[in-house]
């Protein structure tokens, strides 16, 4: 079903078709929000206080582009409040726990090591950066849309990008392997 489907029926209270929006957009909100924020229980409680978020205002709600790209935007958003508060807080975001799923466990320990590679280099980045490469990594998110998310100019987006990508491959040095 296309997400203008899906969010039709939501309105009606069908509850198959938020099951649906959930289950498909779950994985790379939560590898986002784990990202953006280096924890995983921070990111499962933020991806599941969006999709709160999203069934309280789904009456109101008119999907102008992406639902994948609003769900992401709205996700970078309570990252960024989690960010804001866990520092008044003095909280190290360095508690990521490796995000399971893989069925075989060699398998799984490299792409564990791979991930706890990635997120140590992308916690080293300025938060400026690591969300506009998240965005526009995780997301697929376009850099005019991530500047319009943002409030920022696309040029900003770009450099952030481009200084965010530099420093990752500096940090990385040959570290993680594709």
């Amino acid at each position: 079903m296309n997400d203008r489907k899906l969010i039709k029926n939501c309105k009606r209270v069908d509850t198959d078709a938020l099951r649906e929006i959930y289950e498909m957009h779950r994985d790379h909100l939560l590898i986002l929000a784990v990202t953006l924020t280096g924890d995983t229980a921070a990111a499962e409680d933020i991806l599941h206080d969006v999709f709160v978020g999203f069934v309280r205002n789904i009456e109101t709600f008119r999907l102008t582009g992406s639902l994948r790209a609003y769900l992401s935007v709205c996700t970078a958003n309570r990252a960024r409040n989690w960010r804001k508060s866990a520092s008044r807080r003095n909280v190290s975001l360095d508690n990521q726990d490796p995000v399971d799923g893989l069925p075989d466990p060699a398998e799984q320990a490299i792409c564990n090591e791979w991930l706890h590679q990635l997120s140590e280099a992308m916690s080293q980045l300025p938060c400026e950066q690591r969300e506009v490469v998240a965005l526009s990594v995780h997301s697929r998110m376009r850099f005019r849309r991530i500047a319009q998310s943002l409030g920022i100019s696309v040029n900003t987006v770009k450099s952030r990008y481009r200084y965010g990508i530099l420093k990752l491959r500096s940090i990385l040095n040959g570290k993680v392997v594709p």
